[in-house]
């Protein structure tokens, strides 16, 4: 699974992405486009949960969740029509899971913004426009052969047109697909089509540092925009997190401390962006290593199994579970089975956030 990061040119995307992989591969000049091709980049998802485990499990190593994320070229308007590469980076953009949007939301007049002024709410219009007209271009394509499939007596041919053309006609009124009530067969029917406006997607709202903590006139209008198409913000400056990225652990601390922040926002934004993908960790402990693992939300248990190595999915027996907080209550795995309180769960469980498992296996 892997987020895209998309914006406007010069609304910070790339020095946010740097910043978020510590890579400083990426130019920052002061173009549009200096992104040709998308850059690639593992991002670990902060967990403090790790940390309470480790309180009580003495380990070698700690391994936390990662993402990929895609840091795809700035779109700019007429993208749908190849305006500024737009059909290369639609094609990017189509090939990710779920889209972080970038949106500016602080001035400076040694940044020039492409629209000639600074208007977040305009600039998600923009580009969730392009993204429907790209979408509605995908259906011109499609629909003939899906009519002359549903001409059969193939039920299932007519059922796909039926919704096919749901999905049009939202997209006429300038709707996402994201925002269309459809059961699951209905989204499995589409899910191949890989459209643009149905990947869920996250606004980053790129602040001022004045404005950390996201309380601003534009991040506030930024909040309301994305709320009608379902969609969650998260506050982030780019140009501090930049700074932060570049610092030793202690320094870093410190800076976070005179700047009035927890925690960096990166890290808000990464545990965002993993529920914006519909993921979910649980978690193996023991003394070579305590890892989070990554599965969909609605998992299996064999299925997570399947995620620490495919024989353990074909050959799941049973997986034994507890939760952090029965570790911190209890103090360890004995104490948690002497006092009755590890489930033992079979091939039908769906995996819950945070559950700490042990697998049986057949191998």
């Amino acid at each position: 699974m892997e987020a895209g990061i998309v914006g406007l040119p010069n609304v910070g995307k790339s020095t946010l992405f740097n910043a978020l992989t510590l890579s400083k591969s990426a130019q920052s000049e002061n173009y549009p486009f200096c992104t040709i091709e998308p850059n690639e980049g593992m991002v670990s998802v902060p967990d403090i949960r790790l940390d309470r485990i480790t309180t009580h499990v003495q380990t070698q190593k700690v391994i936390p969740a990662v993402l990929k994320l895609v840091d795809i070229a700035g779109i700019v308007q007429g993208a749908s029509e190849g305006q500024g590469l737009g059909n290369k980076f639609l094609a990017h953009i189509r090939e990710v899971d779920a889209i972080l949007q970038v949106v500016r939301c602080f001035d400076d007049p040694d940044v020039i913004h492409v629209a000639g002024k600074v208007d977040p709410v305009a600039d998600m219009e923009t580009i969730e426009i392009e993204l429907l007209l790209a979408d509605l271009q995908h259906f011109e394509s499609i629909l003939p052969k899906a009519e002359r499939n549903a001409r059969s007596l193939d039920k299932d041919a007519k059922k796909r047109l039926e919704v096919l053309k749901r999905c049009q006609e939202h997209l006429t009124e300038e709707k996402p697909i994201r925002t269309l009530e459809l059961s699951e067969t209905e989204r499995a029917a589409i899910k191949e089509l890989g459209l643009l406006s149905a990947k869920p997607i996250l606004y980053v709202a790129n602040v001022d540092e004045s404005d950390l903590e996201g309380n601003g006139e534009l991040v506030q209008k930024v909040h309301e925009a994305a709320s009608s198409v379902h969609a969650n913000v998260v506050a982030v400056c780019a140009k501090l997190e930049a700074e932060l990225a570049e610092l030793e652990h202690d320094d870093r601390l410190e800076m976070l401390t005179d700047v009035g922040l927890r925690e960096p926002a990166l890290a808000v934004l990464a545990r965002a962006t993993y529920a914006t993908l519909g993921l979910q960790s649980f978690f193996t402990a023991g003394e070579k290593e305590v890892r989070a693992w990554t599965v969909p939300t609605g998992a299996t248990a064999p299925q997570a199994a399947g995620v620490i190595h495919t024989d353990f999915e074909k050959g799941f027996i049973r997986t034994e579970i507890h939760s952090v907080d029965d570790l911190e209550e209890f103090g360890s795995e004995k104490e948690i089975r002497a006092a009755g309180k590890l489930r033992i769960e079979g091939k039908e469980y769906i995996m819950q956030d945070g559950d700490v498992c042990h697998f049986l296996c057949n191998r």
